[in-house]
């Protein structure tokens, strides 16, 4: 890699464009690093799900082989980079190959060490302990960024939780929260005591748990880069959350919008001024790199209140690493890649993320991922292909073209669609049916659907068709992930 100074976003630019050493995203599908190879040269996907019918020219996916079922990200990962096709895919292009992930593990920086790669993210013992939703709160009250009135404990009983929110002053209808988990899986409204019954063999048993007031608010989420030259800061975007025609949890994450007037100047400033704070905390733990916050806004008070931290890329950083700035500057992504590169380089952060600030740099979409939302197992026998749809006067969703990226959507009657499952696959629910990406909003100002999402949302569901397999029991089919593999 170069060995001068990069002193400007310009050069910082060049290098990416020249970059010789290969460089791979190893995951279940591109969607969280879509467009990333259009920055940086020598950059190739590693998938094994091929959303694109072998059409995309960056990514690998390699032939179906034997494999124990898969419980995590981090399995599948493995799995890849014990494959074959994936060992002479590396060796073939040769230099000295960089992996980046969504998820990995210390099996995952194993395996990479014996294909002679470097792991471009902090350790994974590191990751997994700034990934504790307990950790969490910890780093950010040493960071001065607040976390929702909570105390943290280990639940025995019903009896007990009542004891420790009484004594904590956080009353009794409470939001609970296990130190691992996503998309909602792993939290639990308690308000009573058949709630904590209905959850119980969750909770119990399962270490300290964040025990938090329940507030009346609205998710939002942000995305930022711990740099050696400071914490560099991307906008704060909508959280889509429990919208039943999107997933069957409550609570789930289920897709984002950024647009400039979603929030308060002074609430987009605040929760800025926050991921700083806790991006240079970050930097003091020892990590570096991509990280996201998800903000929780009080809606009485105006009052932002940290909700978890996810130290890694995420479902929403397609939306960050697409916004009008990335293409004035760069990706969000590009920067951590830069840190990781070992090139010296020069920032004016501060510069930089008040440019960011600026509306002038955030254009609206919006994006939905589709979950099956039905108690129902089926086979799929028909799915819709990857690409661009529009939305004829009369609400049917139509396909138009074949495209890779979204900026192939030219209005707000067209949209592009990942698609996730693919004919021969068993549908249940939670499983990722795929990714919807538009222009504008899919929220009303008072944030819930909108009836244009509405229609894109069964439009898209409509394209599928499955065959009933009456005969088996409701939830994951054996050989089906049966988390989120976004």
């Amino acid at each position: 890699m170069a060995k001068r100074q990069l002193n400007n976003i310009s050069e910082i630019r060049r290098f990416f464009h020249r970059n010789e050493d290969p460089i791979y995203f190893i995951s279940a599908t591109n969607f969280n690093l879509l467009g990333i190879d259009e920055w940086c040269k020598n950059f190739k996907y590693i998938c094994y799900i091929d959303c694109y019918d072998g059409r995309h020219p960056n990514v690998f996916c390699p032939s179906e082989q034997p494999h124990a079922e898969f419980q995590s990200i981090e399995d599948i990962n493995n799995y890849l980079l014990q494959h074959k096709e994936v060992i002479d895919l590396v060796k073939r292009r040769g230099g000295k190959p960089k992996f980046v992930f969504l998820m990995f593990d210390e099996e995952t920086e194993r395996l990479a060490k014996e294909l002679g790669a470097d792991v471009w993210f902090p350790k994974a013992k590191l990751r997994t302990r700034m990934d504790n939703k307990i950790e969490t709160v910890r780093v950010g009250n040493k960071a001065g960024v607040p976390s929702v009135p909570n105390t943290l404990a280990v639940i025995e009983s019903y009896e007990q939780l009542s004891e420790v929110s009484d004594k904590a002053g956080i009353g009794r209808d409470l939001v609970l929260q296990s130190a691992f988990g996503d998309s909602g899986h792993t939290t639990f409204f308690i308000k009573s005591e058949a709630d904590f019954r209905r959850h119980e063999h969750e909770i119990v048993g399962q270490g300290e748990i964040k025990v938090m007031k329940r507030i009346d608010c609205r998710g939002s989420a942000i995305e930022a880069c711990c740099t050696s030259e400071g914490t560099i800061v991307g906008p704060l975007m909508t959280e889509l959350v429990g919208f039943k025609d999107l997933t069957p949890y409550r609570g789930g994450w289920c897709g984002n919008e950024i647009f400039a007037t979603a929030f308060s100047p002074k609430v987009r400033q605040q929760a800025r001024d926050l991921t700083f704070k806790f991006g240079e905390q970050l930097r003091k733990e020892g990590y570096r790199g991509y990280f996201e916050l998800d903000f929780l806004i009080d809606k009485k008070t105006g009052d932002l209140w940290l909700g978890e931290l996810n130290p890694r890329i995420t479902g929403a950083s397609s939306m960050t690493n697409h916004a009008a700035f990335a293409h004035a500057d760069a990706p969000l992504f590009l920067f951590h890649l830069l840190e990781f590169s070992n090139a010296k380089f020069k920032l004016d952060v501060d510069e930089l993320n008040a440019r960011w600030a600026d509306p002038d740099m955030i254009d609206g979409w919006s994006q939905m991922v589709i979950k099956h939302t039905e108690d129902s197992v089926d086979l799929i026998t028909k799915a819709p292909q990857s690409g661009i749809y529009k939305m004829l006067e009369d609400g049917r969703v139509v396909f138009d073209r074949f495209d890779y990226h979204r900026r192939a959507v030219e209005n707000e009657n067209e949209a592009f669609f990942l698609r996730i499952q693919k004919e021969g696959d068993y549908r249940y629910e939670g499983a990722d049916l795929g990714i919807l990406v538009t222009r504008g909003r899919s929220m009303t100002p008072g944030f819930n659907l909108n009836e244009r999402a509405k229609r894109w949302i069964h439009g898209i569901k409509s394209s599928f068709e499955a065959r009933p397999l009456a005969s088996l029991d409701s939830g994951p089919v054996q050989g089906e992930p049966a988390f989120k593999i976004l």
